[in-house]
């Protein structure tokens, strides 16, 4: 019996195993077959494919596989406010005289200023899941929903408002199908849209340290965002990316003192998916301490 499908469906692809969750965003016909386009449920990416490739999961697969990522997510989550701690002490550890009685003294606490975050996202599923995560690692942040072809339209007008340390452009992305020229900006889905959002940035403010952003999504065109202005971008594999690693990264440098220039390796050591998913260049940390705490 032939399988029936419908907008809203999360389904696999058969020809890939089912190794990914996708949920049917749009079915389309041609003059040979009908097609779904496809969102990933827990990386940013999108595809199409055949009706007769895909298969429905059922509620247990579908339980199961998310728990599989809110594992992933949980355990990213635990080694950042492990992390967290292990910075707290090494700088008490480098204040000396003075200073450092000054931070011991029980009357003295000083107070965190971290980075905020400007997040326009192309899917609002993973922004309402986005802004959950920056909630708990206790990042301000403003997110908004926008097309990624709208990002570059609206980038300006919300830096001006809300004044970020950290800007976050991302959606989804993807490699048309049977692609092998990687270099060729429109072999991609949205890479374009990005770039342009991007060089917008940066006609806001030029400098990478004053201004820090990621941008891209799954098999983005990592050389030309980065080229454009982005600190950090995805995929330099052309590999697919979590939907939280964006937060991940935005997180390391909300909470790295502005003293500090990080490596790549660093800033990329809480992602899920490592070095193929994204990478960038050196960056300074937007963490700044205040002294006194107001009792108020």
């Amino acid at each position: 019996m032939k399988e029936h499908f419908e907008v809203g469906d999360i389904v696999g692809r058969k020809s890939h195993d089912s190794d990914i969750f996708f949920r049917i965003t749009k079915i389309v016909s041609d003059a040979e077959e009908e097609k779904a386009l496809l969102r990933g449920l827990d990386v940013r990416l999108y595809a199409d494919a055949p009706l007769r490739d895909l298969e429905k999961k059922t509620l247990t697969e579908i339980s199961k596989y998310r728990q599989m990522y809110i594992k992933k997510n949980s355990a990213c989550l635990r080694r950042i406010f492990e992390r967290r701690l292990e910075d707290k002490t090494r700088l008490a550890l480098r204040k000396s005289g003075n200073l450092q009685e000054m931070f011991r003294a029980k009357e003295a606490f000083h107070y965190e200023i971290p980075g905020q975050v400007l997040h326009l996202d192309g899917d609002k599923e993973y922004l309402e899941l986005c802004k959950t995560t920056y909630a708990q690692l206790n990042i301000k942040m403003n997110g908004f929903e926008v097309a990624e072809e709208k990002q570059a339209e609206v980038v300006l007008e919300y830096l001006k408002k809300y004044t970020p340390n950290i800007l976050v452009l991302t959606g989804h992305d993807g490699l048309l199908k049977d692609i092998t020229d990687f270099k060729n900006v429109h072999n991609y889905r949205n890479s374009c849209y990005f770039i342009e959002a991007v060089r917008k940035a940066r006609e806001y403010e030029p400098g990478r340290d004053d201004l820090i952003v990621f941008a891209g999504a799954c098999q983005s065109h990592y050389e030309a965002l980065i080229a454009a202005g982005a600190n950090f971008a995805s995929s330099p594999q052309r590999v697919l990316i979590h939907a939280f690693d964006p937060v991940f990264i935005a997180e390391k440098l909300a909470y790295s003192s502005i003293y500090e220039t990080l490596s790549v390796e660093d800033i990329l050591n809480n992602t899920i998916t490592g070095l193929d998913g994204v990478g960038g260049i050196e960056t300074r940390g937007c963490l700044r301490l205040g002294y006194p705490k107001s009792p108020y």
